[in-house]
Parts: structure tokens; C-alpha cells; sequence
């Protein structure tokens, strides 16, 4: 952990000015799940959002573009149930969305933020969303957790961070929740991520330090191989914990990335451990390659081949298949420099040097691979470049799931 940042509770609702709330508003069938979600601040914040670069872009992002183009807003909704993408009215129901909020909440439609989850191109009915909007406004408090609840869809865990930290001698505080299980792929993936801060700092150093993150930390995420089409990640940063405001680079800027990364970092392991039918967790992490761009092209392969994700949910050792998603990544590099070792908190097991296979325990490997968090180790020996990936292993319930997803 970055030098001074220190984790606590309170996830989205841990900085300054920050409330939120969650309920069932009648969008999904199962009443004990919620599905409408808010986080509100007191001042309007300073906005940015890294939306899919999937073509096929849900209503919500398009509108959310449009309202943050100034750099500011003051809210979030987000709906669970129905992902408002490839709908005739899909327009219509995310600015109404945004309409009925700020009404509620007495700011405007244009500093809202709109988001939605679940079934691409199923018809959707703004009803549920008005009705329930008195009653989520009303109940707005720290509720970080019930506003997790509200934005997850086939997600078995919630997920949420909060960390604080000092600018210029300022206590600030970061905190965020996330939804993702499936359809997650570099380049965005249904993922949502909405993170909050009481830090001081200008839209335009806000938009610098989330595209510049998300490089290293979302777009380095893969589950199945497919980018969604709702994927985004919004930043709210209100000001409220009164430090000198960021306007450039400088020490405090770093100090912001550093706790920016680290949530964004835990926010990717939680995302990619809680992966559709997922039962481990794994981290590619790549070292000495020939350039950073090497690196990254390399982790990325490795953690989307199926074969290695298979290989690790049956607790297989054929390091043959990481070396094979090595070789088709593009990458420069010289493949008779690789080493590779699988580490878990059960102990490591080094299984490949030098481009070539080596004696190694199996009983070992299965103690190392029977775990629910794998590293793969992959030593390039050809540079200075280092990145890391994270994915999850590919069972069969990731085909139950999606073979009945939509019924």
C-alpha cells in the first residue's frame, strides 16, 4: 500500500458530504433484490467518466456524456434489472431518470449522472424508477452497502472500498463501489464503478488521473473476453475536505493517483474474484519485459486464455498454455528467456526456465493451485517493463449462468 494511505469503512459515503441509499422499485421481479440505486453530495463535485468502447453504447452513458460535458455534477442513479440498451425510448427514460431525481433532490437534471445494469434490448417502462424516487431521496443516509446492493446483478458479493489520506496536511477520504461478475473484458466491461472524494480538485486534473488509471487497473481486467455495453466509471469530487485545490501536477496530484489506484486496484480484484461461476482468482503479473506496452499485451493474454482459465479451476499445473498465450500476444519478446512460477498462499511452484519445462512437484503445484487467489509469475528476462492482470478461472457454472441469463 501507497505510503499514507490508510483503508476504512464507509465506502461511497466515507468522504465528506457524501450520502446514498438503495431499494427495490419494482424493475426486477425478485422483491427481496434492490434495484435502484443513488449516491447524492451536499456541493456539486467536480465529474469524469471513462465510458465502453463498445459500439453499442447503453442510453445512460450517451446521456451521462451530455450532462457532465461541463466537468460538474451532484448525483448518481443507477437502476439494476434492465440495461436501457437498443431501446426506441432509451433516450427519453435516462434524461427522465434524471428529471425525476433532481426534481426530488431540488439540483438540475444536467448534474446527474445515470447508469444501468442488466438485460441489453429489453423494453423498459420509467414508471417504477419515478415511483420509487421519493422514498430512495428520502432515504438517503450513509448507506454505502444498500447502494451496492442496488447496482448488482449476477454479482454473489458486494463490493466496496473506502481509504483516507492527507494533502497538504488535509485529511481526505476516496471510497467507491463497483458491480461486475460477466461480459467483462479489457476496454471496459456490465461493470460499473461509481467512487467519491471530499478532495479539492479541478475537472480537468479529475479527468487526467481517471483515464490515466483506469490503463493500469480496469482496462486490465478480464472475465469472459466480452466488453459490455453500460460499462463505465464515474469519479465525484466534491471539495468538501477543504485541501488547497489540485490544478496541476505537483506532490498533491501524486498523493491523489496514488489513493485513486489503490481503490481502483481493489475494486479489479474484487471484480474479477467475483466472476460469473468463478471460484479463484487470478493475477498475471509480468516483470522484466522488453517495454510496459509489452508487459501489459502479455498479462492481458494470458489472463483471457480459456485454457489457462480452465487449467486453474481444475488446479493444473500446464504452464505449456501460458507460454502458448505468451506467444500469440504479440508481443516483443523472446520466448527461450521465460520463466514462470505459480504462487499462492499455499506456497509457490516453479514450473518453467528459461522457455523450457523443469522438474517440479505435482503435489505441490495441486497444494499452490487448490487455492482461491493464484499469481502467475512470468519473468521475461529481456527488460524493465511490469504489469498485472486480473481474471478468475473459467468453470461450469459461467455456461449455466449465461445460458439462461436473460430467462
Amino acid at each position: 500500500m501507497a505510503k499514507g494511505i490508510k483503508f476504512t469503512e464507509g465506502g461511497v459515503c466515507a468522504a465528506k458530504g457524501f450520502t446514498s441509499n438503495g431499494i427495490h422499485c419494482g424493475i426486477r421481479k425478485n422483491k427481496k433484490k434492490r434495484d435502484l440505486s443513488l449516491i447524492f453530495s451536499e456541493k456539486i463535485a467536480a465529474a469524469s467518466s471513462v465510458y465502453t468502447t463498445n459500439l453499442v453504447k447503453g442510453a445512460p452513458l450517451l446521456v451521462t456524456k451530455e450532462n457532465i460535458s461541463d466537468g460538474y455534477a451532484q448525483a448518481v442513479i443507477c437502476n439494476s434489472g434492465n440495461a436501457n440498451t437498443c431501446n426506441a425510448n432509451g433516450i427519453e427514460i435516462a434524461k427522465l431518470a434524471c428529471t425525476y431525481v433532481a426534481k426530488e433532490l431540488n439540483i438540475s437534471p444536467k448534474n446527474v449522472i445515470v447508469a444501468s445494469t442488466g438485460v441489453i434490448g429489453q423494453p423498459m417502462d420509467i414508471s417504477p424508477i419515478k415511483n420509487g424516487i421519493p422514498e430512495l431521496v428520502s432515504g438517503l443516509g450513509k448507506k454505502s452497502e444498500i447502494a451496492a446492493e442496488g447496482i448488482m446483478t449476477t454479482d454473489t458479493k458486494l463490493k466496496q472500498i473506502a481509504v483516507t489520506f492527507e494533502i497538504d496536511g488535509v485529511k481526505c477520504a476516496m471510497g467507491g463501489i463497483a458491480k461486475g461478475s460477466g461480459m467483462i473484458h479489457p476496454n471496459m466491461a456490465t461493470m460499473l464503478v461509481f467512487i467519491t472524494t471530499d478532495v479539492s480538485i479541478t475537472p480537468e486534473m479529475l479527468n487526467v488521473a481517471l483515464k490515466n488509471d483506469i490503463q493500469e487497473t480496469f482496462n486490465m481486467v478480464s472475465i469472459d473476453g466480452d466488453t459490455s455495453t453500460n460499462d463505465m466509471v464515474s469519479v465525484l469530487a466534491n471539495g468538501m475536505a477543504g485541501n488547497p485545490t489540485i490544478t496541476s501536477n505537483g506532490k498533491a496530484f501524486n498523493i491523489f493517483k496514488k489513493a485513486l489506484n489503490l481503490v481502483n486496484s481493489k475494486l479489479c480484484e474484487m471484480i474479477a474474484k467475483d466472476g460469473e461461476g468463478a471460484t479463484k482468482l487470478l493475477r498475471a503479473i509480468v516483470t522484466s519485459a522488453k517495454t510496459k506496452k509489452d508487459a501489459k499485451i502479455i498479462a492481458k493474454s494470458v489472463i483471457c486464455s480459456s485454457l489457462v482459465k480452465a487449467a486453474m479451476f481444475g488446479s493444473d499445473a500446464n504452464w505449456g498454455r501460458v507460454l502458448c498465450a505468451i506467444g500469440y500476444s504479440g508481443a516483443k519478446c523472446d520466448i527461450h528467456k521465460v520463466d514462470v512460477t505459480f504462487l499462492s498462499k499455499g506456497g509457490f511452484v516453479e514450473v518453467c526456465k528459461e522457455g523450457h519445462g523443469i522438474d517440479f512437484s505435482e503435489e505441490q503445484a495441486k497444494l499452490v493451485l487448490s487455492l482461491d487467489e493464484i499469481d502467475i509469475l512470468i519473468s521475461m528476462n529481456d527488460g524493465k517493463g511490469k504489469a498485472k492482470a486480473w481474471g478468475c478461472d473459467l468453470t461450469y457454472d459461467y455456461v449455466k449462468i449465461n445460458g439462461d441469463y436473460r430467462t
